[in-house]
């Protein structure tokens, strides 16, 4: 089955603000290919829906940082910018009621679940490095003496000095 949006898409719309993987207003709204004032239209009507923790507007200080990133100028002059979690993006099929913001969201939520398993795997592999270099940092002492035997090994014994084979005459004194 074709997919409806790429994940590629999908996944360099979210963004982390606030410690939470969010997706602007704007983004969802060219997904599900509504107006802006729409969606937002539709979620102030709905409002009792989208908790703090779905939902929230960004500060102004948020809508500049973010205006460097995001592609669109627009946004830096936008009065207004909500940005939903995965949460909030899954409540927005209901509110907006159409085929197509069921179709994107599925899209948008297989996309969360795979950004979450990259992550997880991601965390995996960290711990697995942490043990490995806690396993050689306990046993680097160890190998530093190792070492430094085979490097007196390695140095030639000096060759004390031979005495001269014969008669020696002492100097008068």
């Amino acid at each position: 089955m074709k997919e409806l949006i790429p994940v590629e898409i999908i996944e360099k719309k979210i963004y982390l603000i606030r410690g939470h993987k969010v997706m602007l207003d704007r983004d969802l709204a060219e997904l599900y290919k509504v107006e802006t004032r729409v969606l937002n239209q539709a979620v102030r009507r709905n409002i009792e829906r989208f908790p703090e923790d779905f939902m929230f507007s960004l500060t102004r200080d948020e809508i500049m940082n973010l205006s460097q990133i995001v592609i669109s100028s627009r946004i830096k002059h936008a009065p207004n910018v909500f940005v939903f979690t995965e949460q909030g993006v899954a409540m927005l099929s209901g509110v907006l009621n159409s085929g197509r913001a069921i179709q994107v969201n599925i899209a948008i939520m297989r996309t969360f679940v795979k950004l979450r398993e990259m992550l997880s795997a991601n965390k995996e592999l960290a711990h697995k490095l942490t043990l490995i270099e806690n396993r050689i940092e306990k046993h680097d002492g160890e190998i530093k003496g190792i070492f430094n035997a085979i490097r007196q090994l390695m140095v030639p014994p000096e060759t004390p000095k031979k005495k001269p084979i014969g008669f020696r005459r002492e100097p008068d004194k």
